[in-house]
């Protein structure tokens, strides 16, 4: 959910920009460690399928974000020239991506169910991910913007978001079993580099399902060209209200026959989730551009200014606590029922967990900042 600071931290005049950011990594972190997804309250986990939860909005509000820095950081490089620009758009979508398989496949050992320590092998890493989709919605929107004209871009959303629609329908069902996406990453990577967490290989994160993910950054960049473009004027804020409120009450008419799944990323799913996504950022530019109240800010803005180091971060360090054996479990597991279900309980206790994973990546986030180290890409 979650990513670069060459991308997303090219805005120093625009706090509100940087908290909307870190308030959606901070939530990510929380929904990603928490004590046990078996026990946790429903607004902490994803939908099992269609329909739609707080934690189904981090994720595209990841990559709505990433179109907001686009918009700051694309016209720098402009003047340099295509070549520069493909450049930099290339390097970056490859290193992100090769830091989410990275990421995937590190602690690179696992301990199996006979008790022994085994190399995780190459032939079954998950390709696709998190990082990968970033990457991939970064780069594709970037060269789209880059390259096309307003209007035509207008018509990429629109025939991407009706186009996906209709090539799910074709090419298969809406079901877990029979989707389009499916089909296309087992005749594409095969089934051993996919996600296996839906109880048969099936990547959420899949390549097919990245075409309408590329609208949530594209809408992301508009958002912020339209506001700088009218210096953060009242008029500008309640204009990205009001479309928020309209895109939503359209994706609640398609819904009716194309579902909220954030797991198929459908249209509707895209249409709501940029929906509210404008009008939180709206709320954000009013309060702390507009009325300039910001001293509430820097707990969130610890996780903006260093977003990609405490995003892989938090993720190495809750595979090391999977990684290492306390007895028969896990450290992550006897943390959870020793520290935290035995005084809070397991309903309680998972999203307290998470949240405590979520506050030591900020200790480690506001200690990068005191020492003024920021990881760029």
């Amino acid at each position: 959910m979650p990513i670069l600071n060459a991308m997303l931290s090219d805005n120093q005049r625009f706090l509100s920009i940087d908290v909307f950011r870190g308030m959606d990594v901070a939530l990510m972190i929380v929904v990603n460690s928490l004590g046990s997804h078996s026990t946790a309250y429903s607004p902490l986990l994803h939908a099992k399928w269609n329909g739609f939860t707080l934690t189904d909005l981090v994720f595209p509000t990841f990559l709505f974000v990433v179109g907001n820095s686009l918009a700051l950081s694309l016209p720098k490089y402009q003047a340099l020239g295509a070549s520069a620009v493909l450049s930099k758009i290339g390097k970056r979508t490859l290193l992100i991506f090769l830091l989410g398989v990275l990421l995937g496949w590190f602690p690179f050992v696992r301990y199996n169910d006979a008790g022994e320590w085994t190399f995780k092998a190459l032939e079954n890493i998950r390709v696709f991910g998190v990082l990968q989709r970033i990457a991939l919605g970064y780069g594709l929107a970037a060269l789209i913007i880059y390259f096309l004209k307003p209007a035509a871009i207008r018509w990429f959303c629109v025939l991407a978001l009706l186009g996906y629609w209709i090539l799910l329908h074709v090419f298969g069902d809406l079901s877990l079993e029979g989707n389009a996406v499916l089909k296309l990453d087992a005749w594409l990577i095969g089934t051993a580099h996919m996600y296996k967490g839906e109880g048969i290989p099936f990547d959420p994160e899949g390549l097919f399902s990245t075409l309408p993910a590329i609208v949530n950054v594209i809408a992301g960049y508009w958002a912020v060209q339209w506001l700088i473009k009218k210096s953060f004027s009242l008029e500008s804020l309640l204009q990205l209200c009001f479309m928020g409120a309209f895109l939503i009450a359209g994706s609640c008419a398609w819904d009716l026959v194309l579902p909220w799944n954030k797991k198929l990323w459908s249209s509707s799913y895209v249409l709501l989730t940029v929906g509210i996504d404008l009008i939180v950022l709206a709320f954000l530019a009013y309060l702390i551009d507009y009325l300039k109240k910001a001293r509430w800010t820097y707990f969130l803005e610890v996780f903006g200014k260093n977003t990609l180091a405490i995003y892989i971060f938090s993720g190495v360090f809750v595979k090391l606590l999977l990684l290492v054996r306390v007895g028969d479990q896990s450290l992550y597991s006897w943390a959870f029922e020793t520290l935290i279900v035995s005084w809070l309980g397991k309903y309680h206790g998972s999203g307290v967990f998470g949240a405590l994973v979520m506050l030591i990546c900020c200790i480690i986030g506001w200690w990068m900042d005191k020492k003024k180290i920021y990881i760029r890409v």
